[in-house]
């Protein structure tokens, strides 16, 4: 029987088919090992070689593998929410509600999405702590680091943005503090610090440019539902892309 199954492997693993998918054989050498991570397109994402320590589950918790598994949710489920929801004033609180009642699925999807994006928050917070304590952010990884601080930044401001889609009166208040901190921006904000002095007016600054305008209308949530839904995630992805090729490049950091 074993020879049987051996000759079948054989056969397989000789065809054309198959050497054009898998171009190297079996990894029994460091050569062959570093040539298959190379050549599969999910394994060259990660390092060649990985420090014993670096395996070891209580180091890094898989934190950044639970973000990325959050963001591939939130993507998933947003696609969905996206073919029931409008964002005009006069319907997005009407939609929102047709999700949790009249919608097959529209709730648990709805509910999917929310609480992916509290654990992606909670997940890249606790992450960046993890990085933090075990100084996976020293060289050669600082550069990692800096993009990590912007990813998380971005995290934030798509749970921001995504906050005023409901148009509810929770997400309206939200949206008008959030805005009101950003018109005291140094610089970019007419009440912010040298901004009075560079020119910028309420029409000019920041907190218009987010808004489209002086108040929270049809302007702002249109505006954030681009963000949330195309800008952010694509700003998302790019950064994504860049850790995990620094990841690749420097490799994981070990213990302390």
């Amino acid at each position: 029987m074993n020879k049987l199954l051996d000759q079948i492997r054989e056969n397989v693993t000789q065809t054309q088919a198959w050497k054009s998918i898998f171009r190297h054989g079996f990894p029994n050498t460091d050569a062959n090992r570093a040539l298959v991570m190379f050549s599969n397109v999910i394994l060259h994402l990660h390092p060649v070689r990985v420090r014993r320590g670096a395996l070891k589950i209580k180091f890094t918790w898989c934190l950044g593998g639970l973000t990325f598994f959050f963001f591939v949710m939130l993507a998933i489920t947003g696609v969905f929410l996206m073919f029931y929801y409008v964002p005009d004033t006069r319907r997005a609180y009407n939609d929102i509600k047709d999700l949790g009642t009249v919608i097959y699925f529209g709730s648990l999807f709805r509910n999917l999405h929310r609480w992916s994006a509290h654990a992606m928050v909670f997940s890249v917070w606790m992450h960046m702590t993890r990085v933090f304590l075990t100084g996976s952010y020293k060289p050669p990884r600082e550069f990692n680091w800096v993009v990590g601080v912007i990813l998380l930044v971005v995290t934030l401001v798509m749970s921001w943005t995504g906050y005023l889609l409901p148009w509810d009166q929770l997400a309206l208040w939200a949206v008008t503090v959030g805005s009101k901190m950003a018109e005291a921006t140094p610089l970019v904000g007419n009440t912010g610090p040298f901004g009075p002095e560079l020119g910028v007016t309420v029409d000019n600054d920041v907190r218009f440019a987010l808004l489209g305008g002086t108040v929270v209308g049809q302007s702002a949530l249109l505006r954030f539902y681009v963000l949330h839904c195309l800008g952010l995630p694509l700003v998302m992805a790019l950064f994504m892309a860049v850790h995990f090729w620094r990841i690749r490049k420097d490799g994981f950091s070990g213990p302390l």
